[in-house]
């Protein structure tokens, strides 16, 4: 999409250079034709990233807007917008450049699904990838550099004598996460599908799929969380620290840190030194109370005056994590991982939400054939 505006002095500063605010306008305009090109209906602008005044316009030049987008994912889509400025014969001068993020919303206010761009070879397939890698980066900036740590731990003291309240209160708020209305469908492969949902300064995300396994075994399969390290990679090591009682377990699960290096993954040097991320996890499973409620298994992080932080760990924490199990059609399961996401988990997850990676995918393959290999 292309555009031509020329800088009237009524749109000028002293009558010399162009408002800055008027280039915006212009260049929101723009962003938004090339937005209802694609979706065929009228876009809403959520957000604008890396706007960019690289030098100023006079009045009296042309202004040539410039806009494309550079990829569409499954409830937004990234608009590049670039203005130049040129004068009578002179060279084309550019001037501002932003990437702008827009959504169509139906009927009820909710993102409607986009239809996705194939990318031009060379050129167009660096945007499309460079889009992608901006979205990534925009989900860590909101959720895990923005985040404050230490102002409130995510963890709660493990007291004895309390913990019927502290187990209740952990298995009450994996189902009130769970019965959240608002997830939204970030990504599906294969019949499993990533959600996520936003509260707040919150990021949760749910990872979905059906399996060929009765939902009483699954859960007991699940439910033993010494097992996982053999079926989730991000589990290297998960010992029983202690056994509350038939319900309620507390373990201790190393899984690789990825804090220190890249947002995503860990350096190849913090591999080499061992860089590893320990969480202290309280574990209530519970059996349905009635027809149609599911298995629960709850996650969340307790903290243990005999387990303290360790030299050459990181220790995590979780707020809020685990499955649900539910019964389904033919003697099958449907099995849903929900993680109230913190900044030690959510660099895990966040590349799979941008669409960089599709790990939650192979992960939940390998859960799936653990659980069918163990089904009798």
């Amino acid at each position: 999409m292309t555009s031509s505006r020329i800088c009237f002095p009524m749109s000028g500063c002293s009558r010399v250079n162009t408002f800055g605010g008027q280039i915006m306008a212009w260049m929101v305009n723009v962003a938004t034709i090339a937005a209802s090109r694609l979706s065929q209906a009228h876009p809403t602008l959520r957000a604008i990233d890396m706007f960019t005044f690289r030098g100023p316009s006079q009045v009296g030049d042309r202004l040539l807007l410039k806009a494309i987008v550079n990829n569409a994912f499954r409830n937004s889509m990234e608009v590049g917008v670039r203005a130049e400025a040129y004068h009578e014969e002179g060279p084309n001068r550019h001037i501002n450049s932003a990437f702008m993020t827009f959504e169509v919303l139906d009927d009820g206010g909710k993102p409607r699904t986009l239809p996705r761009i194939r990318p031009e070879p060379l050129e167009g397939q660096r945007r499309f990838q460079e889009a992608t890698a901006r979205k990534k980066i925009r989900l860590d900036r909101k959720y895990i550099i923005s985040r404050t740590q230490g102002e409130v731990p995510l963890s709660v003291p493990w007291d004895p004598t309390n913990q019927v309240y502290l187990s209740f209160n952990n298995v009450s708020a994996l189902k009130m996460l769970a019965a959240r209305s608002s997830w939204r469908l970030s990504c599906e492969k294969d019949q499993v599908q990533l959600y996520t949902l936003e509260q707040k300064s919150m990021l949760s995300f749910k990872i979905e799929c059906e399996v060929d396994v009765p939902a009483h075994r699954a859960f007991d399969l699940l439910a033993e969380l010494s097992n996982r390290p053999s079926w989730d990679s991000h589990y290297k090591k998960c010992e029983l620290i202690q056994l509350v009682d038939n319900d309620d377990f507390i373990y201790r699960v190393v899984t690789p840190s990825v804090r220190h290096g890249a947002m995503g993954s860990p350096t190849a040097a913090n591999q080499a030194k061992g860089i590893l991320q320990d969480f202290i996890l309280l574990a209530s499973k519970r059996k349905p109370c009635g027809s149609g409620d599911p298995y629960v298994i709850a996650l969340r992080s307790v903290s243990l005056p005999t387990h303290p932080p360790t030299e050459g760990y990181n220790r995590g924490e979780v707020l809020c994590a685990g499955f649900t199990i539910l019964e389904t059609k033919d003697n099958k399961s449907l099995i849903s991982y929900f993680n109230q996401a913190s900044p030690e988990v959510l660099p895990y997850i966040s590349t799979d939400i941008a669409g960089l990676s599709s790990s939650f995918y192979h992960t939940f393959c390998s859960c799936s054939q653990y659980l069918t290999r163990n089904r009798l």
